[in-house]
């Protein structure tokens, strides 16, 4: 992809002059001295002018021309690449500031710096070379430059610190600690650098130890040299990055999957999940073809699966292919539940649930932390009483038996493949054994809580959380289970609820947080031990 000429212009002049730079940091530390210092200083101007026009360029380059995602990432990665330039140029000199504040230059050992800041200056160079060839093993040892600045700042730190034991020169030790310091960041650069190439060179942006990862769980599927191209397909709200990869197997087919990295310990749930789901259903989730751990975080590459999310149809499908989606959604959850179904009492505890999300709710939309209140000598609880008060009354309602069920229910996290004509599932780390009332409240509200103001496509989603609730309705008449309707009520409560601290709108989250009082006051209303006798306007609790 042809850069703007201005971007290409200014950005080898920046090379250039951080190259002089860092030759002239060097010659410093070969032989300290004021004059060497003072040679460095007065370039101050040059790389931050430098970096200031590539910022410029690449910011015109994105305004000019056909607009497109990976022109985009390539000039933004060329921003960033220019800044980390004018970073590793600002602590050169800021070391040397430091350095010249040392008076017993002996102290300073400055020969220990050579070597170090000469492989920076190298790194330097391949970074230019690195970004026109696109070579992204070129990249990865310059992002290896780190670690390497981190084992000569631990050697030379511990040596400054031991020279301050029993010494009176602790004053030029410390600017000494400084300049080290300095001169360590630059290894953080020049990793930004790294991930700035990689970024552009995959198609997405990346960081410095997720490609490792990458290339870890790909190890095992594709070839090793084979280009990788990545496409975002989600940020998850727990930190993991979801993306499509695009690549090839080792005998050159072609090869579609889902990379997932993150927390390794949400990876890791994820992962037992799909691992239940196809024990337990087969063919509902996705396939893993690979998984790899790196500390504290773990990556999974997932099967790709065909066809739309749920969301997708709800919004923007034809009436029939909603029909056809839902039909078959309705099918798979109850063959689910009759196929799963255990004897095994549940509890959903929905009231513990909230309560250990209001304060993410309240940090949100502190209006609604609004303590207990008097209207006309009538006493209105606060939101918390009333959650409170239903958790006691929850605590004596369980589900007659469990069902094995996603546990994140979302209409996000629903595939529909409209040539197979079935439903699969995705983001299974909360899958388990449960009360099915959990996933008919997560889904139906996550229908609710779509942000779009159109009227006709407002009715379209109070109709998807009627079917799910007639559906699941139907399915508890049949299984004996009479307090399906209590339950459901406080679970809506809750995902009504919790669901605004995800809803910067105020007007949409108020409108929820109004159905959520609602119902518990509806639900607390009901004389205990005839449970069995609410009844909610659900259309109503849907419609707009």
């Amino acid at each position: 992809m042809k850069r703007p000429e201005a971007v290409d212009e200014n950005l080898s002049f920046l090379f250039a002059e951080l190259d002089g730079q860092l030759a002239k940091l060097i010659g410093y530390f070969g032989a300290p001295g004021p004059d060497a210092a003072q040679g460095l200083v007065r370039r101050a101007g040059y790389s931050q002018n430098l970096a200031s026009r590539v910022r410029k360029a690449c910011l015109a380059g994105m305004l000019r021309g056909k607009r497109s995602a990976a022109r985009e990432l390539q000039l933004q990665g060329i921003e960033g690449i220019a800044r980390n330039l004018d970073l590793v140029s600002r602590l050169g000199r800021r070391s040397v500031q430091h350095a010249e504040n040392v008076q017993r230059t002996k102290l300073l050992r400055a020969d220990s710096y050579l070597k170090p800041l000469k492989q920076v200056r190298k790194s330097v160079a391949r970074a230019q070379e690195a970004l026109q060839s696109g070579d992204s093993r070129l990249a990865v040892q310059i992002g290896r430059t780190r670690a390497d600045l981190g084992v000569f700042h631990d050697q030379l730190f511990r040596t400054y610190t031991r020279d301050m034991q029993g010494t009176r020169h602790t004053e030029d030790l410390a600017h000494g600690l400084l300049a080290l310091n300095e001169v360590y960041r630059m290894g953080e650069a020049l990793e930004a650098i790294s991930e700035a190439i990689l970024s552009i060179n995959i198609g997405q942006t990346v960081q410095f130890e997720r490609y490792f990862t990458l290339r870890s769980v790909l190890a095992g599927v594709g070839k090793e040299d084979e280009e990788i191209r990545l496409q975002p397909l989600a940020e998850t709200r727990s930190g993991s990055a979801i993306s499509s990869v695009s690549m090839r197997d080792a005998e050159g087919r072609p090869v579609d999957a889902v990379f997932k990295d993150g927390d390794r310990r949400k990876v890791k749930e994820e992962r037992v999940g799909v691992k239940s789901w196809n024990s337990v259903y087969p063919g509902l989730a996705p396939q893993i073809l690979s998984y790899e751990k790196r500390g504290e975080s773990a990556a999974l590459l997932i099967e790709h699966l065909d066809g739309e999310t749920f969301e997708d149809i709800v919004l923007g499908g034809s009436e029939a292919r909603l029909a056809e989606a839902q039909k078959a959604l309705h099918a798979t959850v109850r063959d689910i539940w009759r196929r799963t179904r255990t004897d095994e009492p549940a509890e959903m505890k929905a009231m513990d649930q909230l309560g250990k999300r209001l304060p993410d709710v309240y940090r949100l939309h502190p209006r609604f932390e609004i303590g207990t209140q008097r209207l006309q000598g009538l006493k209105v609880d606060s939101f918390d009483a009333l959650v409170a008060t239903a958790a006691r009354r929850e605590a004596r309602l369980r589900a007659p038996f469990s069902v094995y069920i996603h546990g994140d229910f979302n209409l996000d996290n629903v595939i529909y493949d409209p040539v197979e004509k079935k439903v699969r599932f995705i983001d299974l780390h909360r899958s388990r054994y449960m009360d099915y009332v959990q996933d008919v409240t997560v889904f139906m509200v996550s229908n609710y809580r779509l942000q779009v103001l159109d009227a006709g496509v407002r009715a379209r989603i109070a109709s998807v959380a009627v079917d799910m609730h007639d559906m699941a309705a139907k399915f508890a008449r049949r299984q004996k289970d009479p307090t399906f309707e209590y339950r459901l009520a406080l679970g809506l409560a809750r995902s009504f609820a919790s669901s605004t601290r995800f809803i910067v709108d105020k007007d949409h989250a108020r409108r929820m947080m109004l159905r959520a009082r609602y119902i518990l006051e509806t639900a607390l209303a009901v004389p205990e031990g005839r449970e069995t006798r609410l009844r909610l306007p659900i259309r109503m609790l849907f419609s707009d």
